[in-house]
C-alpha cells in the first residue's frame, strides 16, 4: 500500500462522520494562520482549532510569497477574516539553508534557473519579524492585525516574537 492509498482509506474513515456541510465559508475565528508546511507542524492540533475556526495557509518555511500574500488578500477581502497569524518553527529545514546551492545544482540539472527564491534564513524569530513586517507593508491587506510565533518542535508550544515589524 501507498502512502496516497493509506490517505485514501483515513479519508473514507472521516468522510464516514463528516459535519461540515453547514459550516459557512467564513473563518469563526476570522483567523488566517500562514506557517510551514512541515509535517511536524500540526497547526489543528497546536491552536485547537476545529473545521471552520480558521483559514491555514502553508508553503516551505511559512513564507510571505506572492502566493501566500493572495490567498490572504482573499481570505481578508472574500472571507472576512481580520487577523494573521505567522507561526514558524524551530528545526525548520529552511534554517541554514544554503540556497545559492541548491540554485545553482538545479540550474546545473535541469539547465534552467527557478524564477522563485527559495527563502532559506539564518535566524528562525528574524524570519518571523521579516514576514510579520512584508505583511503589515502590503498594501492589498485590509487587516494589520498580524503577530508572529515560533512553534517549538520540541515542546509544542507557540512563544511570540518581540520587536516585529
Amino acid at each position: 500500500m501507498t502512502g496516497t492509498d493509506d490517505l485514501l482509506d483515513r479519508n473514507r474513515a472521516y468522510a464516514g462522520g463528516h459535519t461540515g456541510a453547514d459550516l459557512p465559508a467564513q473563518p469563526r475565528l476570522r483567523v488566517a494562520v500562514l506557517t510551514c508546511m512541515d509535517a511536524r507542524v500540526l497547526p489543528a492540533r497546536a491552536l485547537g482549532l476545529t473545521e471552520g475556526d480558521a483559514h491555514v495557509i502553508r508553503n516551505a518555511g511559512g513564507l510571505a510569497t506572492d502566493d501566500a500574500v493572495r490567498s490572504l488578500v482573499l481570505s481578508q477581502r472574500l472571507l472576512g477574516t481580520e487577523e494573521i497569524l505567522v507561526v514558524h518553527h524551530t528545526r525548520c529545514g529552511m534554517e541554514g539553508l544554503r540556497e545559492e546551492e541548491l540554485l545553482s545544482a538545479l540550474e546545473d540539472e535541469t539547465g534552467r534557473r527557478p524564477g522563485f527564491d527559495l527563502g532559506g534564513f539564518e535566524d528562525v524569530e528574524e524570519d518571523v519579524r521579516r514576514t510579520v513586517a512584508r505583511l503589515r507593508d502590503e498594501p492589498f491587506l485590509l487587516h494589520r492585525r498580524i503577530r508572529g510565533f515560533v512553534y517549538e518542535i520540541e515542546t509544542g508550544r507557540l512563544r511570540e516574537v518581540a520587536g516585529e515589524g
